[in-house]
């Protein structure tokens, strides 16, 4: 009954001076700890010659620790109490992690494989499908959005950092193995999705301009 849960609820409250706090903080530690493990195979190299475990490792351990704090502020101050949510979020943004995972390297699992697409494909996914987990989502936006974070995650990690992701297709890597050095071919990339991105922003920002022109008019003469 709602008696119940209203009762429920005080409990937690007198118990834990902040509960949204204290579970949010309890589930980032957890996050972390997951993203320690699953990294823990990783070589992670050292600062001059990083690996690919580094940046996965630290970030989980960053992570957790601001999940700690978070925990412990929960403990020590007041604050809101838990309330209901919707599943559209948490949803959404598994499916976009797991999108990103089953695309962005070649990959089998029994009779399902997967062609390995490259960071070039799989991030712009990963970031529009993450994005439909509010329902104020839309397209162009999330598009724009994908193609210039994932130009920038391509020059960071594969050009700066030169850390071992997949950053192209496998058929694609196949059929310009020798003819077109790497690391050119990884800022031509960046460079198209970057042009592409801001293309579609400047016709995003002409056509809000060109509205605005047509309803001041028509809002005079009314």
């Amino acid at each position: 009954t709602m008696s119940d849960a209203s009762d429920g609820v005080r409990r937690t409250r007198s118990i834990v001076p902040a509960p949204q706090s204290f579970v949010a903080g309890i589930a980032l530690v957890l996050l972390g700890m997951f993203g320690i493990w699953a990294a823990s195979d990783l070589p992670r190299g050292t600062l001059g010659s990083m690996g690919p475990g580094m940046l996965p490792h630290w970030v989980a351990i960053g992570v957790a620790i601001c999940g700690g704090v978070l925990a412990l502020t929960g403990l020590v101050r007041e604050g809101a109490g838990l309330e209901t949510f919707g599943l559209r979020g948490p949803v959404t943004v598994v499916l976009a992690i797991l999108a990103f995972a089953v695309t962005i390297r070649p990959f089998s699992l029994g009779p399902v494989a997967g062609p390995g697409l490259g960071l070039i494909i799989a991030g712009p996914l990963a970031v529009i499908i993450g994005g439909y987990a509010t329902p104020e989502a839309r397209f162009r936006e999330l598009l724009i959005l994908a193609l210039l974070l994932t130009a920038g995650c391509m020059l960071l990690f594969g050009d700066l950092l030169n850390l071992p992701i997949p950053i192209f297709p496998t058929v694609l890597i196949e059929a310009a193995s020798g003819t077109i050095p790497s690391r050119v071919m990884l800022r031509l990339g960046a460079g198209a999705l970057a042009l592409a991105g801001l293309g579609l922003l400047a016709m995003q920002r002409r056509s809000t301009h060109r509205g605005r022109i047509d309803v001041a008019p028509h809002t005079m003469s009314t």
